[in-house]
């Protein structure tokens, strides 16, 4: 089992009384994240009675706000937006510039980073229930013990019905040596006070890029090993190829097609034996961060008496309404394994309370759904790539366009990346982007409207861009397919 580093700071006190009010809630959620709330909300705006259960730390989970607010979007963000300071002070494309920034405090920063945490789950989720009349909230561990009963902590509330949103939380695979060392997930790394000498991570997705960055950037020295022999390895090549490049200009070493076999600890150093391309290989590090992907908070819930079902690692199996296999059973959130993005479990908390208010059967729509990698540059998609569209049948056109050919990237000496834009032949309606930029994020809704409300790569490049606007290069992506952008004045179509 997992040598915790640090402790979840102490939830503030929720419970409000106001339980008593009913003794039939419409909706009794069990989970205390941004589905939780998001559910609790509408129900209240709908008329109804909501109460959200959620297992805090006292209970071996999280506080109020979940994964996002605790131990993900707020905490990673922050820290990585003071390790790009960090480098902005260190590095300059501009002459005659004199830069010398220093990491003075590294304990400083994660504590700021730590007081935006506790300022935002009072604003956003305390204080948003306790002005609410028509939520409640309970602390402790519930099971569902028939479709319309949750019991908790000797505790029984009826329901009309039940949404889980208890969400997920790392997935540590079993390799041998493990359980003997301390280690790292995102529960416990952005809550460090001292810096890692030398952060190792394990794996090669979303948290792993971007945690691996922001620590190089704040001074630590930064492995990535990596599974697949790329890293993002359900991106195309042309992206995972230049991102992998501008990573290892930041100093990280980025290690792919590796197999750990083991991890030991030797004095002070975390030892972690791999095979690369047939070759042995230790590694040596002071902090081993693991970011192998996540499980679901589902185990003692009561599903299985219930027959209610789960796959893969624990992921809540429901139908394209967020029923589970008993209609007045919801799930919503990162607890079903699919859309792990906290806009997307606030969707899903949403949509599950309109389908139980009103025994509806809207269905989930994730048409156009935008993500992002804050990496930088940033890594942005929405819709599909070559591959998908070739899987969906679809004969698409792609546009890629080098940050070079962006004047605003060229004014500011960064022409990191590239914009590209997928369109349907047939219609000229665009279907996919992928952004390799910096600020790439602030790109991707302009094209995720195109895509949602059918507006073509031809309208797209006849809409007005201020010039030396990033978001000009999103028309200038659309201009190319069909003209030479490099042979066009400025501002000309």
């Amino acid at each position: 089992m997992k040598k915790a580093i640090g402790k979840h700071a102490a939830a503030p006190s929720v419970a409000n009384g106001r339980e008593g009010r009913v003794s039939t809630y419409d909706l009794v959620i069990i989970g205390g994240g941004s589905a939780a709330f998001a559910a609790a909300l509408k129900t209240s705006e709908l008329g109804g009675h909501a109460v959200i259960v959620n297992a805090g730390p006292e209970h071996g989970g999280l506080p109020l706000g979940g994964t996002c607010t605790n131990v993900g979007c707020i905490p990673s963000k922050t820290l990585i937006r003071a390790a790009e300071a960090a480098r902005r002070a260190q590095q300059t494309s501009f002459e005659g510039l004199r830069v010398a920034g220093e990491v003075t405090d590294f304990a400083a920063v994660t504590r700021q980073t730590q007081a935006l945490v506790t300022e935002l789950r009072r604003r956003k989720y305390v204080d948003v229930a306790g002005d609410d009349p028509n939520i409640a909230i309970i602390e402790g561990r519930a099971r569902i013990t028939s479709p319309h009963v949750v019991e908790v902590e000797g505790q029984t509330l009826r329901a009309r019905n039940i949404l889980i949103a208890t969400g997920a939380r790392p997935f540590v695979p079993a390799i041998p040596g493990l359980e003997e060392i301390d280690y790292l997930t995102n529960e416990e790394l952005y809550r460090l006070e001292t810096r890692p000498e030398h952060l190792l991570i394990l794996g090669g997705r979303y948290i792993a890029l971007e945690s691996a960055q922001a620590f190089a950037r704040l001074g630590s020295r930064v492995t990535v090993l990596q599974r697949s022999p790329r890293i993002l390895p359900t991106e195309q090549a042309d992206l995972t190829d230049a991102l992998t490049a501008y990573l290892r200009q930041d100093g990280i070493d980025i290690r792919t097609g590796v197999t750990t076999r083991a991890v030991r600890r030797d004095d002070d150093e975390i030892l972690v034996e791999t095979l690369i391309n047939g070759q042995e290989q230790v590694f040596r590090s002071s902090h081993l961060l693991m970011t192998t992907g996540r499980q679901a908070n589902t185990e003692d819930l009561g599903l299985e008496a219930l027959g209610i079902r789960t796959n893969g690692h624990g992921f809540l199996k429901v139908d394209e309404t967020l029923r589970t296999s008993i209609s007045t059973i919801f799930g919503a959130g990162d607890v079903l394994g699919e859309q792990m993005f906290v806009y997307t479990a606030a969707y899903e908390g949403q949509l599950a309370a309109q389908n139980a208010m009103s025994e509806g059967h809207n269905k989930r729509d994730y048409t156009a759904l935008p993500w992002v990698v804050f990496t930088d540059p940033q890594v942005a998609g929405v819709g599909l790539d070559e591959h998908q569209a070739a899987e969906a049948g679809i004969d698409v056109d792609v546009a890629r366009l080098p940050l070079e050919a962006v004047p605003r990237a060229l004014a500011a000496r960064d022409t990191r990346g590239f914009i590209k834009l997928l369109r349907d032949r047939a219609t000229d309606r665009l279907v996919g982007a992928r952004i390799l930029a910096p600020e790439g994020a602030e790109l991707l809704m302009e094209v995720a409207l195109a895509i949602k409300y059918g507006i073509t790569a031809k309208e797209l490049a006849t809409l007005f861009h201020p010039y030396l606007t990033l978001s000009e290069g999103v028309r200038l992506a659309a201009l190319a397919f069909s003209k030479d952008v490099r042979k066009l004045s400025c501002c000309a179509a």
